[in-house]
């Protein structure tokens, strides 16, 4: 677990990255978006997140860091915010069996290659994005 320097370090590093790799923003979800998505053969990081989850705050910060050093993230997956308060109860968050806000599942065909639920840990948040690499 990195130290509370070494993420002020990482963060402050993380400013003086060129804006041309800065991670796009994640896409909003709408009913059918992640099917149509998966139907396409994309893979897909479905973050299941409400605004006034702290948890979801710190997954989404390292999310995001993570995706502004490695562009490989953003060329291999596409990122989908899903809304707790408005989609928690949908027919994706229960067919998905989403326990839930502050899940994190990787989403490939038919296949669910990982999940995390309340981690916000940026090793494990990093393993998960790098089984949509592989």
């Amino acid at each position: 677990m990195p130290t509370r320097r070494q993420f002020i370090i990482g963060a402050a590093a993380l400013g003086l990255l060129p804006l041309g790799r800065a991670a796009q923003a994640m896409i909003d979800y709408t009913p059918g978006l992640v099917t149509e998505r998966l139907a396409a053969g994309e893979t897909v990081l479905a973050d299941f997140s409400a605004e006034w989850c702290s948890t979801c705050r710190a997954q989404e910060r390292v999310i995001t860091a993570l995706r502004a050093a490695n562009p490989a993230y953003d060329a291999s997956m596409t990122f989908v915010k899903i809304d707790w308060d408005d989609h928690g109860s949908g027919a994706l968050s229960q067919s998905l069996r989403i326990p839930r806000r502050s899940t994190l599942v990787l989403l490939r065909g038919d296949q669910e290659l990982g999940r995390l639920v309340a981690v916000t840990a940026e090793p494990e948040i990093r393993a998960l994005l790098d089984r949509a690499l592989a």
